[in-house]
């Protein structure tokens, strides 16, 4: 049975950095309390200055600037290629990890996941897009007003600004057809992909 919710950027709650260092707006994630046992979690962050990065052992990391001019990271001594709008880069949690603005202030999305559970993928869309998944969680967030997301055995939902649609479809593919900027994230849970022995 498929499971739908639309969560609203305007109740997004609001919670320190890990190491203190500025807020951001948690979106969703899969379980856990804080910033310690989540398998997946999803978040908005204003980097208002240059700085360092939390470190989050145990888990991969994706982010995409979504406002101002962009950043560079430098992750465990390497410079990043630099980072516009929408152009998402990853790197492991446990990577020691600063960044350097290469204008004003920005805002940006954020994918943590622990690999050793989940299996992702994210991609930006831009066109319209009818997709396939068969992944455990799906997630839209949207990076503009007037997403319309139509799933095949629900509604059209329609996404404005920072809303996130979050669909467990069950077993199965699941067909969605996506009108609109927004960010699609497939996480699938690592025992699902475990392929069961044929018995003889």
């Amino acid at each position: 049975m498929i499971r739908l919710q639309v969560l609203r950027a305007r109740d997004y709650p609001r919670m320190p950095w890990k190491n203190g260092g500025g807020f951001t707006e948690e979106i969703a994630r899969d379980d856990g309390e804080g910033l310690e046992g989540f398998g997946w979690r999803l978040s908005i962050a204003d980097i208002e200055a240059s700085g360092g990065f939390s470190a989050f052992a145990g888990y991969q990391r994706v982010i995409t600037v979504l406002q101002g001019e962009g950043m560079r990271l430098l992750v465990d001594g390497q410079a990043s290629r630099p980072l516009l709008p929408f152009d998402a880069f990853a790197f492991n949690g446990a990577s020691q990890v600063s960044c350097t603005l290469l204008g004003g202030a920005i805002r940006d999305f954020n994918l943590i996941y622990a690999p050793l559970r989940y299996q992702a993928r994210l991609q930006w869309l831009e066109a319209t897009t009818r997709l396939y998944s068969s992944a455990s969680v799906i997630l839209l967030f949207a990076a503009a007003s007037g997403v319309e997301v139509a799933v095949t055995g629900a509604d059209t939902q329609r996404l404005d600004l920072y809303d996130c649609l979050r669909l467990e479809p069950g077993e199965g593919l699941q067909e969605l057809e996506v009108q609109g900027r927004c960010c699609l994230i497939e996480l699938t849970r690592r025992e699902h992909l475990c392929v069961q022995p044929q018995k003889q």
